[in-house]
């Protein structure tokens, strides 16, 4: 199985490639450049390094959303335009997912959080329970962890996951570009004993889109490349103004 993963959800760019179960490339760069400008010219690079056959891939993978609407609209577009070309089927992984699979395995709770703006972060909360009598491929793939969806990717104030979170008395790990942005406001409600992660795993990584794409591959979580729409979980700046002034009359 070849699959191709992009993210371009955050302030992050990311492609990577993985191979049966092997991470051949990832290329993940967080820089002042747009999206639009390093997104491309990453995956040509990795295509021209790894001699990638475009027309061997099983599925394209990418971060589906939420995120920032212009990062989403550009990984989605990419996305459908090579699944389009290639008849290849698309697979969505939720965004929030894909970075709480970035700390496999971790114990105690996982909580990414993105800035989202006007005090909103998108979150979810995540936890890996250690899987009883694994089989023999799973240990193989050291897929001996399932990831359990506590509270599935939201659109929510800081303070309400901070509460939750306090609720649920356990550690918790957080990541993502929230953290710098809302660390000092955790410190002041956080309850229970935290962590934030260090700079090599607190961002968004194409080659966990790709690893647990793999996962929904095998269990027919697939699309085409027609069907494929970001989910961007709320209304953009333009759709709350219109219905603002609609409601105005």
């Amino acid at each position: 199985m070849k699959i191709l993963a992009l993210d371009s959800s955050g302030l992050v760019a990311s492609a990577a490639v993985v191979e049966d179960d092997i991470l051949v490339a990832e290329f993940t760069m967080n820089y002042k450049k747009t999206h639009s400008q390093t997104l491309l010219p990453m995956l040509e690079k990795i295509r021209e390094i790894t001699e990638l056959d475009l027309r061997t891939l099983d599925a394209i993978a990418v971060a589906a959303g939420p995120g920032s609407f212009t990062g989403l609209r550009i990984g989605s577009a990419t996305a459908k335009g090579l699944g389009l070309a290639l008849n290849c089927p698309i697979i969505a992984v939720p965004t929030v997912d894909a970075l709480a699979y970035v700390l496999y395995g971790n114990d105690g709770l996982i909580c990414p959080i993105m800035d989202a703006r006007r005090g909103q972060v998108y979150t979810g909360i995540y936890e890996y329970h250690k899987k009883e009598n694994p089989s023999a491929e799973e240990i193989r793939l050291g897929q001996t962890y399932e990831m359990q969806i506590v509270r599935a990717q939201c659109a929510v104030a800081i303070e309400e996951i901070a509460q939750e979170l306090n609720g649920l008395q356990k550690k918790v790990t957080f990541l993502g570009d929230g953290v710098p942005v809302f660390a000092e406001r955790l410190k002041e409600i956080m309850q229970v004993p935290y962590s934030f992660t260090p700079a090599h795993m607190n961002r968004q990584r194409a080659g966990a889109v790709a690893t647990l794409a793999e996962i929904f591959y095998r269990e027919g979580k697939v699309q085409t490349a027609e069907e494929h729409a970001p989910d961007y979980l709320r209304l953009s700046q333009a759709e709350r103004e219109r219905q603002e002034a609609e409601s105005r009359g």
